[in-house]
């Protein structure tokens, strides 16, 4: 049985109480946190260090307490040990560079062990799979798969074809949701509705889908409700501190 909490829901900045894009998986004991952005650290500490750390692209709403996240692991687990053990992290070249930015010593290297996101993995009990996705920077949607679980996140993506492979029969597909209106037509896509991540959700097959990265002040009732229109599954709105069991 795994499980995922949500440490934050929002896109570009919290709103108050409310914390950036975050999330908990927990299966068999291993935990790895996909994204890590403003305010997201302090409700992932209430749960302990993770086992691994996979970070979608380099916007700091998805990376930014990453940087919390190293000194803590420094300070509670580095710092104390001869071993002095790197954490694994998966993501790109640009994170890296932001969190050397934020804080340069410890350079992170010497903190994580720094993986490409590009390539596949293995993480603990899950096997990771990456899907390069429309977005303002490189963005890789996630999909971690163990015996009889499959978790699928977009991170920040516009409307793709590739998201019917990333959440092809997902026990859980978490979808980037910011937008309350589509852009007009034929301007470039790098971002989603509500209801285009229930399209999306549909086309892949997935048996629940939750909504994600709300622009701060979104109505997500109505959100919930336009996914509903397009999904025909479970439609679940991330909010801080919710579990769900998987």
């Amino acid at each position: 049985m795994g499980e995922l909490t949500v440490l934050g829901s929002c896109g570009a900045f919290p709103e108050p109480g409310r914390a950036c894009a975050g999330f908990l998986l927990s299966h068999n004991g291993f935990r790895v946190v996909l994204d890590l952005g403003y305010g997201a650290a302090s409700r992932l500490f209430a749960h302990g260090l993770p086992d691994a750390v996979v970070v979608t692209h380099e916007h700091p709403d998805h990376c930014a307490d990453v940087s919390a996240l190293g000194r803590a692991w420094y300070y509670t687990v580095q710092e104390p040990s001869r071993d002095r053990p790197r954490l694994p992290l998966h993501c790109t070249p640009g994170t890296l560079r932001r969190l050397a930015a934020m804080e340069p010593r410890p350079h992170p290297a010497e903190l994580f062990d720094v993986h490409d996101l590009g390539a596949p993995a293995d993480l603990g009990p899950f096997r990771l799979k990456t899907y390069e996705l429309p977005h303002y920077l490189p963005n890789f949607g996630v999909r971690l798969s163990a015996p009889g679980l499959t978790v699928a996140y977009t991170g920040d993506t516009g409307p793709s074809p590739v998201l019917a492979d990333l959440g092809r029969d997902a026990d859980l597909f978490i979808c980037d949701a910011t937008l309350r209106t589509p852009p007009a037509e034929g301007e470039p896509r790098f971002l989603m509705t509500a209801a285009e991540a229930g399209h999306w959700a549909e086309r892949a097959g997935a048996r629940r889908l939750m909504l994600t990265h709300f622009w701060p002040g979104t109505d997500r009732a109505a959100a919930a409700a336009e996914a509903r229109a397009e999904f025909g599954g479970e439609v679940l709105v991330a909010e801080e501190d919710l579990t769900v069991a998987l």
